[in-house]
């Protein structure tokens, strides 16, 4: 027999959150039983004594959700039968990872509206649980947004019957348009295409397992979603948002979602199911996020099947994002994951192993001031790299920039050596942090071109190519594009307006 030291291990299952309120201290069903009479007849005792909860009863669950949202967080609750009951613990795990990933030093803090946090929850439901846990716990500001009838009346009831609270929660209908709204019919002018967006260069991707850029699931797998909207059409113009937040509808069908005996929470079909299932409606998300990428700092999902988070992390590869942060809920028997990513750039440039190096990076400026024409971009991009020492050559027929830049010139642009065109001199440029220590620079010199294309009016779309791909430089290239994005962007792009 092999000794206990060559014994393999297994890997540690996840933990409740630390920083959730049950983490050292788990429900005392007969405590809370004995405190408050109303789930007193809910509460059962096995043999050996030990107080437990028969979770295949919606009126059992529901009653101790009241009592645990009463007793540990000071809020007033309820939903009517058949509605969507969620549980406490696996909620408060999702709103402190949440938590976690805003706290962290992935991305740049956010410099506006002190430290007011402003969340979306997509489709929040007649028990609005999680902007209720987010303002309660952290003070959080919320946008919860749903399509029935029912779910907006029990969530309006929800917030108002909080009123230290209800002022930092705003439920908002969403008209029921079965996803007239689409990526395509959007005026961004973009695509959800990779090409036309930043290469994952910088992506940083933790926590998940990837697929190969080659993986093609079945066809039965790509069910497009075609239900209300869920961000794009929702979500205003010239609003920002820290986060948004999302438990999807994780099935196909109700009878499939009723195929677990061992558990009754609720829910209706539009809180429960959709064509396609999670994979679907996440993809839209996905897809919507691209779009309103300037809107947020991090988009994120509960995702209920671990063979979707696959398939979900190989999709965002896809679009472009720059991070990707997943994790795992565990609350007894029941798991779910969580999915987050973002477009933001990270402080800490990290070079993924996994996502291969493109010769090719693009992104469009949108919202193009009417006195500034694709000529005037071509001349800025020009002037940008000049300004830096390197050599350029402009053709304005084919609106066209070659350029070629030695390793000094390299490190100039990521530094505030590169002076900005004139016009763009409030610009900030890449943090110090990317400075020749920590990048991989040319050994030779580095060529590439840029274009300049007309997509719609008002806006552009820019391209950037590598002369030689067969060797191309590992980050340099993508951070100097970033940074001629930003300065881009900070001359011609006109800012959106916050709308009160």
């Amino acid at each position: 027999m092999p000794s206990e030291k060559n014994k393999r291990k297994r890997p540690e299952r996840p933990t409740i959150h630390p920083k959730n309120k049950y983490s050292d201290n788990p429900p005392d069903f007969s405590l809370l039983a004995s405190l408050y009479p109303s789930l007193k007849p809910f509460v059962l005792y096995s043999r050996d004594g030990r107080p437990r909860i028969d979770w295949t009863d919606f009126n059992s669950t529901r009653e101790l959700t009241r009592v645990l949202l009463l007793h540990d967080h000071g809020l007033n609750w309820w939903i009517p039968d058949g509605q969507l009951c969620p549980t406490v613990l696996n909620r408060s795990n999702y709103i402190h990872w949440v938590e976690d990933l805003l706290s962290s030093d992935i991305i740049p803090k956010n410099s506006n509206d002190g430290d007011i946090v402003r969340g979306f929850d997509i489709g929040t439901g007649a028990n609005c649980i999680y902007p209720l846990l987010g303002a309660s716990l952290l003070g959080w500001t919320f946008v919860g947004s749903d399509v029935t009838d029912v779910a907006l009346e029990w969530a309006e009831k929800n917030v108002k019957g909080n009123q230290h609270i209800s002022e930092l929660i705003e439920i908002r209908k969403v008209t029921d348009c079965q996803g007239a709204i689409s990526i395509e019919d959007s005026n961004c002018g973009e695509s959800v295409n990779c090409e036309n967006k930043m290469d994952g260069n910088v992506t940083v991707v933790e926590e998940a397992e990837l697929l190969p850029s080659s993986f093609d699931p079945p066809l039965d797998m790509n069910k497009k979603y075609s239900g209300p909207p869920l961000l794009l059409g929702v979500v205003r113009d010239g609003e920002k948002f820290d986060f948004c937040m999302c438990n999807p509808p994780f099935f196909e069908t109700m009878e499939e979602a009723g195929l677990n005996p061992k558990t009754s929470c609720g829910g209706t079909p539009e809180e429960m199911v959709c064509p396609g299932g999670e994979k679907a409606f996440i993809t839209r998300i996905i897809e919507d996020s691209v779009v309103l990428k300037e809107s947020f700092r991090w988009f994120t999902s509960m995702v209920g099947r671990k063979v979707n988070l696959k398939f979900l992390t190989s999709k965002l590869r896809e679009v472009g994002v720059t991070i990707v942060k997943t994790t795992e809920f565990v609350q007894g028997q029941t798991c779910r994951w969580g999915l987050a990513w973002s477009f933001v750039p990270p402080v800490r440039k990290i070079i993924s192993l996994l996502v291969p190096e493109k010769s090719s990076l693009s992104f469009t400026l949108e919202g193009l001031q009417r006195q500034f024409s694709a000529f005037h971009v071509l001349q800025s991009i020009e002037s940008f790299f000049c300004t830096g020492g390197a050599s350029c050559k402009l053709n304005a027929s084919s609106f066209v920039v070659d350029i070629t830049a030695s390793n000094d010139q390299c490190k100039a642009f990521l530094r505030d050596e590169a002076k900005p065109p004139n016009g763009a001199a409030t610009c900030n440029t890449l943090e110090a942090s990317h400075s020749s220590s920590h990048l991989h620079l040319p050994s030779n010199n580095l060529s590439f071109q840029v274009s300049v294309y007309q997509q719609i009016p008002g806006t552009l779309l820019v391209k950037a190519s590598l002369q030689h791909r067969d060797g191309p430089v590992p980050g340099v290239f993508s951070l100097i594009i970033q940074q001629l994005e930003k300065i881009l962007r900070c001359k011609f792009c006109r800012e959106k307006t916050t709308r009160n």
